[in-house]
């Protein structure tokens, strides 16, 4: 018996977690088949999931089909809660991606789909609600190899489409045949000498689907089972095992963090090679990895990379716990067990400090980010009588199970900001403060998040006991600028040994928590720092008494003087505001393009290219993301209803001289040193 490790995406409202429930009632997993309507479904098992009928968190489940032990991980189709599926494609051996035979492929369904070539994860396309009335069969395949990719095979024909009649008919036509033989010579020269038998063509289909060459197509329906049977011999037969050595090094990624009854963290971990057992002690983490989300984008994708990966002079350090009970996923439940092997998916326990996007034991690669970061910013305000430091717990909790949520705090203010994707986020983490926190509340007016970067070199520098420097430190820096999305590198100039390894660690991560706010009160992402000066008062000791503090060095000293001489030497750097920008593609009547071109002008969107095809046209450039959900919402009315809008984080551009966008900010202010010395007194005192 093999493992398949198996996704379902699809665009919000394809059928995906009706299919989930199809094919565990087929695998005899259920007895009865859940209804999203009723809020039955196995794998929503959130309130909040049952009350609006979509999926937001992703769910493990597992069956068996014959000899192949497949565990489903059923993701969120709402693009507010793409990074749900971003941390879900990291572990997958194949996906099936479904498509609504009614609505045809939609804007998210093409986010998803470049997303999975680009990976080359395995696919098959599963055409769905059959049954439905103004379901298509020709116009969704012409669509579908369009739109997603030409390297379609169809696996047979549907019938009486629109009714409850619906059936799909399994069978390979000459559409496969012409697709294989271009990517095979040998299955061409078997063409051309008329030797292509069925079990030659299927052999031939299934390697090029295993490679992620050619996206086999099914159609059904999840509500009747039509076609179902046909996609789950797809299943089994077309899409690749889990890989992995059971006797090699302990090697596996964790892709969500839950917590369990007792408040413990509870981690989803895939594993790909070694096996891991209870009671095992394993080291945790990312080497050189920062604790920033972002993106790392393949090269010519035309999306600007967002830093992932921190680099330091000092090394990397990883966390080590020892692992206190193991879960494995068994016939639609988790199963106790005292060991996970390579291939399979557990839930763990014991690693207090684990974070999702960890490797476990040896790192695989670094985690990679397919989808962009939040866009977008608001502020939590808690009603009347909400205890606001349970509120921050809260918040830190969501944010702890969900990477690219960042949080900051105001401490002068006693206010909370969130990073959100969208709207409908908005409304999910205010119902989940209050079902499962018990807490009220509201947001304030959605903003973007716009990010500094350095315009050129600037250094400062703080010497120890000299020129009104409180504190027994020397520190000196140099912000020079970097490569979009090469993130933070902290270089040294002094030696290593110059004073405790303790201070430069203090420096270094006082520098990357600082760069969190520039001279703007944005995020620096992409620069290096360099360590220029150092220098300490080494431990002094009065005779027969103790360790004199107020005349040694501590890490309290670097950890406050770094931040005046990091934001000095960024101020002479000088930095520029660059506002997020959104890569659009409008597709809408083309008698309607004088009503949409104002619009378009007045929300400083920039269209790129237009392209007229027939009665329709095709739009495609650039919006601020800031103007991205008023544009979702005047686009119903300016285009009859007819009009569809693709938008996704492109890049960063400068913003508009005269409006220049300034964020509040939540630290002590080290731009104004009084301010700063005054407040920190003020924290210190408390």
């Amino acid at each position: 018996m093999h493992l398949l490790n198996l996704g379902i995406l699809a665009h919000v409202d394809a059928g995906k977690t009706s299919l989930t429930e199809r094919l565990l009632h087929s695998a005899g997993v259920i007895d009865e088949i859940g209804s999203v309507d009723a809020g039955s479904t196995r794998t929503d098992s959130l309130a909040l999931e049952r009350q609006r009928g979509i999926t937001i968190k992703s769910a493990v489940v597992s069956f068996a089909l014959d000899d192949v032990t497949v565990n489903l991980i059923d993701t969120p189709g709402h693009p507010d809660f793409i990074a749900e599926v971003e941390r879900v494609l990291g572990v997958l051996d194949g996906a099936v991606l479904v498509v609504s035979a009614v609505e045809g492929v939609q804007p998210q369904t093409r986010v998803l789909m470049r997303t999975l070539q680009r990976l080359r994860i395995p696919t098959l396309v599963f055409v769905n609600k059959i049954d439905r009335r103004g379901a298509r069969y020709d116009a969704v395949l012409r669509s579908v190899s369009e739109r997603l990719t030409a390297a379609v095979v169809p696996m047979g024909t549907a019938t009486a489409l629109g009714t409850r009649g619906a059936r799909f008919l399994p069978g390979l036509g000459t559409a496969a045949l012409d697709v294989l033989a271009g990517l095979d010579d040998a299955l061409l020269t078997a063409y051309v000498e008329d030797e292509v038998t069925d079990d030659r063509l299927r052999t031939a289909l299934a390697v090029r689907t295993r490679q992620a060459l050619v996206h086999p197509v099914h159609f059904g329906s999840a509500v009747t089972g039509a076609g179902v049977d046909a996609l789950t011999d797809g299943i089994r037969e077309l899409l690749p095992a889990a890989g992995g050595d059971r006797d090699g090094p302990v090697s596996g990624t964790v892709f969500k963090v839950d917590r369990g009854p007792a408040g413990e963290k509870v981690a989803y971990a895939r594993m790909f090679s070694g096996t891991l057992r209870t009671r095992d002690r394993i080291r945790f983490g990312e080497p050189g990895m920062s604790a920033e989300p972002g993106m790392s984008a393949e090269p010519g994708d035309g999306v600007e990379p967002v830093p992932s990966r921190a680099t330091s002079d000092l090394g990397d350090t990883r966390a080590d716990g020892r692992i206190t009970a193991i879960s494995v996923f068994d016939r639609g439940t988790d199963v106790r067990d005292d060991q996970v092997p390579a291939g399979r998916i557990a839930k763990l326990w014991g690693l207090a400090d684990i974070r999702i996007g960890d490797a476990i034991g040896e790192p695989r690669k670094a985690y990679g980010h397919f989808f962009s970061p939040p866009t977008l910013e608001t502020i939590v305000a808690p009603a009347d009588g909400v205890d606001r430091r349970a509120l921050h717990r809260a918040l830190t909790r969501l944010a702890e199970q969900d990477p690219l949520i960042d949080l900051r705090h105001d401490e002068v203010r006693q206010e909370t900001f969130v990073s959100l994707y969208g709207e409908v986020q908005k409304e999910v983490i205010q119902a989940t403060l209050a079902d499962d926190f018990g807490l009220d509340v509201t947001f304030r007016e959605t903003t973007p998040l716009c990010i500094e970067r350095p315009v050129g070199s600037g250094a400062a520098v703080e010497f120890n006991k000299k020129d009104g420097n409180p504190f027994l430190a020397t520190v000196g820096l140099r912000v020079d600028p970097a490569q979009a999305g090469s993130g933070v590198e902290f270089r040294l100039e002094v030696e290593l040994g110059s004073m405790p390894y303790a201070f430069f660690k203090a420096v270094e991560d006082t520098v990357r928590e600082a760069l969190g706010q520039g001279l703007h009160g944005w995020q620096v992402p992409d620069c290096t720092v360099t360590m220029t000066h150092s220098g300490y008062s080494p431990r002094q000791s009065h005779a027969h008494q103790g360790f004199d503090k107020s005349m040694s060095s501590t890490g309290y000293d670097f950890r406050g003087v770094t931040p005046l001489v990091l934001m000095e030497a960024l101020r002479r750097a000088g930095t520029r505001v660059h506002e997020p920008l959104h890569h659009f593609r409008l597709e809408a009547p083309s008698d309607t393009l004088a009503a949409l071109l104002p619009v378009l002008a007045r929300l400083r969107a920039t269209p790129q290219t237009t392209e007229t095809r027939g009665a329709d046209c095709r739009l495609e450039g650039t919006v601020p993301a800031a103007h991205v959900h008023e544009l979702e919402q005047q686009l119903p009315g300016l285009t009859r209803g007819e009009g569809e809008l693709e938008s996704a984080f492109d890049h960063y551009a400068p913003a508009p001289r005269g409006t220049l966008p300034e964020r509040r900010r939540t630290d002590l202010n080290p731009l104004n040193r009084k301010e700063y010395l005054l407040n920190l007194t003020r924290r210190v005192g408390n």
